[in-house]
């Protein structure tokens, strides 16, 4: 093992490639202006080196990179080039106007990139490392050079190559595990080995770059800053080729809360902007971000477990280790749904400015997990509706227990219901023009209240396919108004807890306060 105590508390340089390696994931390409409001995200943001493009891949991506390396101030910008003389010199033309400018280039070195992609020997590449590099450092100070697929080539021929790049003048090596294949303990004892045996390699950067395709990006990427690295290549939100890059989020946090596990390293990002430099450059690449997404994603700081919620609300640190506020989030989200237990219930009722007696809160919450069976996502508004409902018809005369309603092709609909009162069960059976308008007739031939609907007005709750349906009914009985509300997921059963709540207040004798005059009803 190498010597690791000069690295203690030094800060990793963040290299960010969202808008080089980061908009090679399928349909994430960016326009020029769109590419110009991620830099400067990324500006503010605080990252160290943006890699704005690859110069030599299009006339597009070269205006692009010289844009971006003349607008973005404070950071250096790299172009990336193959390691041949044209790439090399259409990459320092379009970064010249920066700042700091870099030219990063590269060149394959495992054994089956030699064979089968570049159709060179060792030792030409050997020539090539050299004669690029040096290249690249007429054109500027600030040389980065990449061993592509260096996971997969031979250790011993890797630290030929990057020896000739520090001869050659190589002020960073990167070190990329191209595909995705190495392991966090085979990735520190490969940079120990780079540590060891390279020549002069204690004037260059150590850089890492890794790919995700078995999951292991960010672990690697940790891995390799506890070994000695200090730059790590990274993307927002992790995007990238096939299954993505390292996510910039995840290895900034990572070394905010467990830096003590990375020789003390620390980064200068602006951390409150996580969140929303994330949403940017998902709302422009189109690519959305997981849900479970460490840190940026909508569930990141989400708790509905009923035992969840209850310490968060006494203790935040029992089930989080980050504050939210510190990454760019408003705060804690707890999540109503069936998992949800009383205690978070009750916060939400507080924070919705909502008042409940004890026993009031137990019927409320048992209605609120027979919505949360039936709906994905319970929200603030479902909520009032909730309680609002339930006031309501905790002082109805008429309960709705069962009710059925169908209808088909060229025919009326049909409707059953069951009706409970103090005094026992009532049930009735009608046919209409609707399923509405049956289960309506229904209810009359159960309870037998003669009246004539004056008004029905169907609402959803929130949006979305599961949102609850809000009736609201008047009815007219013996020339006084009666009004009713009522709710549920199916706005047939919505229309029949309306109805029913609007009859229990005719044989209560509790009339509308304003007397309207009469309309003609719709039903008729």
């Amino acid at each position: 093992m190498s010597d690791r105590g000069s690295d203690v508390g030094g800060r990793v340089i963040v290299f960010d490639t969202t808008l080089r390696d980061g908009e090679q994931s399928p349909g994430a390409t960016l326009n020029a202006e769109e590419k110009l409001e991620v830099a400067d995200a990324l500006v503010a943001l605080k990252v160290d080196v943006i890699e704005a493009g690859f110069p030599a891949a299009s006339p597009g991506d070269f205006e692009a990179v010289r844009a971006i390396a003349r607008r973005a101030k404070g950071v250096t910008v790299a172009g990336l080039a193959r390691a041949n003389a044209t790439d090399i010199e259409r990459a320092a033309q379009a970064v010249r106007g920066a700042d700091d400018s870099r030219i990063h280039t590269f060149i394959a070195t495992s054994d089956i990139h030699l064979k089968h992609k570049l159709r060179m020997s060792r030792a030409q590449v050997l020539e090539r490392v050299s004669e690029m590099v040096a290249l690249a450092k007429g054109f500027t100070s600030n040389v980065e050079f990449s061993a592509e697929d260096a996971t997969r080539s031979d250790w011993g021929f890797l630290v030929d190559v990057f020896g000739r790049a520090i001869a050659a003048g190589a002020t960073t090596l990167n070190v990329p595990d191209t595909v995705g294949y190495t392991t966090p303990a085979e990735f520190v004892a490969l940079i120990d080995n780079l540590r060891a045996k390279v020549p002069g390699i204690e004037r260059a950067v150590i850089s890492v770059h890794c790919h995700d395709d078995l999951g292991m990006a960010t672990a690697n990427t940790l891995a390799a800053v506890g070994a000695g690295a200090r730059q790590v290549e990274v993307t927002v939100n992790g995007i990238g080729e096939r299954a993505g890059n390292t996510s910039l989020e995840e290895v900034v946090m990572a070394l905010a809360t467990r830096g003590e596990q990375f020789g003390g390293a620390t980064t200068r990002i602006e951390k409150t902007k996580l969140v929303p430099t994330s949403r940017l450059v998902s709302g422009l690449t189109g690519l959305a971000v997981q849900a479970n997404k460490a840190i940026v994603g909508v569930n990141a700081f989400a708790h509905e477990a009923g035992i969840h919620q209850d310490g968060m609300l006494k203790e935040r640190t029992t089930y989080e280790i980050m504050d939210p506020t510190d990454v760019g989030w408003e705060g804690t989200r707890l999540v109503l749904g069936k998992h949800s237990g009383r205690a978070g219930f009750r916060n939400a009722l507080q924070e919705l400015g909502l008042r409940l007696e004890a026993d009031q809160v137990d019927s409320v919450y048992q209605r609120f997990l027979e919505l949360a069976d039936r709906k994905k996502r319970v929200t603030g508004a479902d909520i009032v509706a909730l309680v609002s409902d339930q006031m309501e018809s905790a002082s109805t005369t008429y309960r709705l227990v069962g009710w059925n309603a169908s209808i088909g092709s060229g025919g009326a609909a049909t409707a059953s219901v069951v009706v409970a009162t103090d005094d026992g069960e009532l049930s009735g059976d009608a046919e209409g023009n609707g399923p509405v308008n049956a289960l309506f007739q229904a209810v009359d031939a159960a309870v037998g209240v003669e009246n004539e609907l004056e008004y029905y007005h169907v609402e959803a709750v929130t949006p979305g396919r599961d949102a609850q349906g809000q009736v609201h009914l008047r009815i007219r009985a013996s020339e006084k108004l009666y009004s009713g509300h009522g709710l549920a997921t199916d706005v047939v059963e919505a229309s029949a807890r309306a109805y029913l709540a609007a009859l229990s207040r005719v044989v209560q004798k509790d009339p509308d306060t304003v007397l309207m005059g009469s309309s003609t009803s719709r039903w008729t």
